[in-house]
């Protein structure tokens, strides 16, 4: 059983009437979950809907790409749907210093409204009894992943983040995991130049991570480049079970072991 702990459903790219023919080819390739998560207000309906079927939860959250478009009381929107039995976190949120700031907005101004944003996901979250999901981009250097750190570093007693689609050096996946965070990889870790996350991934210890395609983004080799969705993830696990020395079975065991108390998810009967 593998567990596909981040992708977009809802995402522009899927065309809601496939929808039940993407589920049936996680299902044939072993994903018997799949965590999708919400940038927006405006696509939060669409995550529950999927989230009908009951191999898909969702996580709501303002990605930070969206806060300039977010109302100033979108947190306090979403707090309205943190007991619906289909969310099982926040998220996504985090800081995005990879775009350029929108029209209208320094870039400075534009990074504040993401911290203040993000800060106002932990407090959610902290209420909701909620885990945080945080995306972190930068150009060049790790100022986002710092300052999101950071930021996590002043709620990790009461909240657990995994800092998503990691691909840092060991020093700093360390860093989350000393705060009791996780970290998750996906198919970059499958492209033949991303030596630096292998070597993080070889070096995390099992419960420590998740697995995660993020589609339709960033698909793993074999099929880079092309759309990406919820059954290409046994791509990533087999090239990561394989990095560790483990067997895929083992890998599919703790990864989503590790989901299902991260995301707090009832035992799935199979």
């Amino acid at each position: 059983m593998l567990t596909d702990s981040h992708c977009h459903l809802a995402s522009h790219r899927f065309s809601p009437t496939e929808i039940p023919d993407l589920l049936a080819r996680a299902r044939a390739a072993g994903v018997t979950r799949m965590i999708s998560l919400a940038t927006s207000l405006e696509d939060l309906p669409a995550n529950l809907s999927i989230a009908e079927n009951p191999a898909v939860h969702t996580c709501i959250g303002i990605h930070p790409c969206d806060v300039h478009h977010a109302p100033d009381d979108a947190t306090t929107r979403l707090a309205g749907f943190t007991h619906d039995p289909r969310v099982c976190g926040i998220g996504e949120t985090g800081l995005d210093y990879y775009h350029p700031a929108p029209d209208g907005w320094t870039e400075e101004n534009f990074r504040e409204r993401q911290r203040r944003f993000l800060h106002q996901h932990f407090e959610l979250a902290a209420a909701s009894a909620l885990n945080v999901v945080i995306h972190t981009r930068d150009h060049e250097g790790d100022a986002s992943f710092q300052d999101a750190l950071a930021i996590y570093g002043g709620y990790h007693t009461s909240v657990r983040a995994v800092f998503h689609c990691f691909i840092g050096p060991w020093e700093n996946a360390r860093r989350v995991l000393d705060l009791g965070g996780l970290v998750s990889f996906g198919g970059v870790a499958t492209f033949k130049t991303a030596h630096q996350v292998r070597e993080t991934a070889a070096k995390c210890p099992a419960g420590s991570f998740m697995i995660e395609t993020d589609s339709p983004y960033l698909a793993p080799e074999p099929h880079r480049g092309k759309r990406n969705e919820p059954s290409y993830i046994s791509n990533t696990a087999e090239r990561l079970a394989g990095l560790r020395g483990e067997s895929l079975e083992q890998l599919a065991h703790h990864t989503t072991a590790t989901a299902s108390g991260f995301f707090r998810l009832r035992p799935q009967s199979v």
